[in-house]
């Protein structure tokens, strides 16, 4: 039986495709597109039509998949291959070994911030409360939350796509007891609040940089996420200059940058003559990501 192309429209035979044999034929697919990870995203996706795990695509390796099946995979393999983000096909993310729901309008959460919230913890006591300012789609709070049952925290959004999501996340997680969520720019709906720590994962691309970022990110994410002003710093100092009102006497605050950023963010927050400790911290890969700053 001559089998025609999987990635044919019109096929002269429906032929019957198992999972292995799908992944197979969309990892060698995705490499021809430039796609990273091209196995674990034909799993991802394949996986996500099927409403099953990882695991179970293989468990179930000889079962062949309905035409159905077959056909609403090839919509979401070309979605993949244009440049769509994974996350947002399948409306969904996995940071700190939680899922959370993400959706275009909201930035994709990614392995290396997890570093954010690591350095966090380890000047978290019992309890405290702290701030985060962007929240996004709510990760970092909430894997804070869940690791320090004694915290309250409350974050600050400008999106209110996002603020939406945040808040259906932040519920998902049973944490909106413990969480405030406002909307608004920076420190604005704060005034008069204080914490015990601030932490924050702010836009820091340079303007000119972000049509030259692969086409996932300068195409999908939203710009209001990534766009730091012309160095790319413009958000961070903004951040330092308004953080000290806002935290208690040797509280904290922790600020995720971008690559070769260090040095000069280590400068913005020593300018402020407001901390007595700056220090900057290295991601896995051994890379300066996070600055983390002691109120004086």
């Amino acid at each position: 039986m001559h089998r025609q192309s999987f990635w044919c429209t019109v096929m002269v035979e429906q032929p019957r495709y198992t999972p292995v044999e799908l992944i197979r034929l969309t990892a060698e697919y995705f490499k021809t597109k430039n796609v990273d990870a091209p196995r674990l995203e034909a799993e991802v996706l394949l996986a996500h039509l099927l409403e099953v795990d990882r695991l179970r695509l293989y468990l179930d390796f000889d079962k062949p998949l309905t035409q159905d099946e077959v056909a609403g995979y090839r919509v979401l393999v070309r979605r993949r291959a244009s440049g769509e983000p994974t996350a947002y096909i399948c409306a969904k993310r996995e940071f700190w070994s939680l899922e959370f729901e993400v959706c275009p309008g909201v930035l994709i959460p990614r392995p290396e911030t997890e570093v954010l919230v690591e350095r966090a913890l380890e000047v978290m006591g019992e309890t405290g409360e702290f701030l985060e300012v962007g929240v996004g789609s709510g990760a970092i709070s909430t894997a804070l939350m869940k690791e320090r049952g004694g915290w309250r925290g409350a974050g600050v959004e400008i999106s209110a796509e996002a603020e939406i999501v945040a808040a259906r996340n932040i519920a998902k997680h049973g944490l909106g007891g413990r969480y405030e969520l406002f909307s608004g720019n920076l420190y604005g709906p704060v005034v008069g609040r204080v914490f015990n720590v601030i932490v924050s994962n702010p836009p820091y691309i340079p303007s000119g940089e972000i049509e030259g970022l692969e086409r996932e990110v300068s195409e999908h994410e939203p710009r209001l996420a990534l766009d730091g002003g012309e160095d790319g710093l413009e958000i961070i100092r903004r951040l330092a200059e308004g953080a000290a009102p806002h935290l208690e006497k040797g509280g904290h605050i922790m600020v995720e940058f971008g690559a070769g950023q260090g040095g000069a963010v280590k400068r913005i927050f020593e300018e402020t003559n407001k901390f007595d400790q700056v220090e900057l911290l290295r991601d896995y890969s051994g890379r300066d990501r996070i600055l983390r700053a002691r109120q004086s």
